[in-house]
């Protein structure tokens, strides 16, 4: 029996994640008849399809989906090899898979940058989705750290806080609610507040934020993107509850400006977490190491402006 190829079974794995031949092979870099040649090798070897077409989709069949698991398997273990045999060698290679939920997308540049600078081996799959998406690519092992503010009650996880993590009520510096001495939970609910959609990590504080204060949570409109809150809120078409760490620009050219009321800016913590039951690569846990060292330094450079902001506020008080 001929032994199969780690091209075939990575074109199995990404055929299986995609359903399509045609993204795993923009995935892979390779022509579309190059990875359907790769399948029906892999195929003839196992003696019974992998494959079937559903539609425009192709779907994995029952064979499919052991092969898969164990081809993920096998690639994991050759790469965490390699990586070993670096380490022998002093240095810090292989690739970093990490996923962050889409409100520290604006965080990650600040830790990714210095440490990939300074180990130029180390290769980067990042991966930016909403808390479910996330917890769910955890789960299939796609990646092997993620980032997010509380670590999921589903999965066992090795968590550890790195960094303080502020979400604000923002609004228009032009809005009417800038100009109110006290502001209240409810003056904000009857201001069209603009929330992202269940699954998201500010979705989740807010409306544990409500419920702690005996509201409904009533929301004027959900919004599946950060940038349109953003654009929704300058241009005075509501508030919204944002990360501090995706307004920064905002808040820096006056497009955008926090609340001056009183629970405002809500305080979280940043956690980086990977399963409990999987070890990592050397190259993840430097890397979980790195952020939990300095993060807390790299978030603040970050938050200038917003640090601004906050004392400004004070000094009116």
């Amino acid at each position: 029996m001929y032994h199969a190829n780690f091209r075939q079974l990575q074109s199995l794995v990404l055929v299986g994640r995609h359903e399509s031949v045609s993204r795993a092979a923009d995935a892979m870099h390779l022509t579309q008849p190059a990875v359907s040649l790769q399948l029906r090798t892999l195929e003839d070897m196992v003696g019974m399809p992998l494959t079937r077409k559903v539609g425009r989709n192709i779907q994995l069949t029952a064979a499919g989906e052991v092969m898969v698991e164990f081809s993920e398997r096998i690639l994991r273990l050759w790469e965490q090899a390699t990586d070993e045999l670096s380490a022998l060698r002093g240095v810090t290679s292989g690739t970093l898979r990490i996923g962050a939920v889409t409100t520290a997308e604006h965080l990650l540049p600040p830790l990714l940058v210095p440490f990939t600078l300074e180990r130029p081996d180390v290769r980067l799959k990042l991966q930016v989705g909403n808390r479910t998406e996330i917890i769910n690519m955890l789960a299939r092992h796609e990646i092997e750290l993620a980032i997010m503010g509380t670590p999921p009650r589903e999965l066992r996880t090795n968590a550890a806080r790195f960094a303080r993590h502020p979400m604000a009520f923002i609004a228009s510096p032009s809005h009417p609610l800038m100009k109110k001495k006290k502001i209240t939970l409810n003056d904000v609910m009857a201001a069209n507040l603009l929330v992202r959609e269940r699954g998201s990590g500010t979705r989740t504080a807010v409306e544990k934020l409500l419920r702690e204060e005996g509201h409904a949570a009533e929301f004027g409109s959900e919004v599946s993107s950060n940038e349109a809150i953003k654009r929704m809120v300058s241009a005075g078409l509501g508030v919204g509850f944002l990360s501090v760490h995706a307004c920064g620009l905002e808040f820096e050219n006056g497009l955008l400006a926090m609340l001056p009321m009183a629970q405002n800016p809500v305080e979280a913590d940043w956690q980086i977490m990977h399963l409990t039951d999987q070890p990592i690569p050397k190259v993840a846990a430097s890397f979980q190491d790195f952020v939990i060292e300095n993060g807390q330094e790299l978030v603040q450079r970050e938050l200038e402006s917003f640090n601004k902001q906050v004392g400004r506020r004070k000094s009116y008080r």
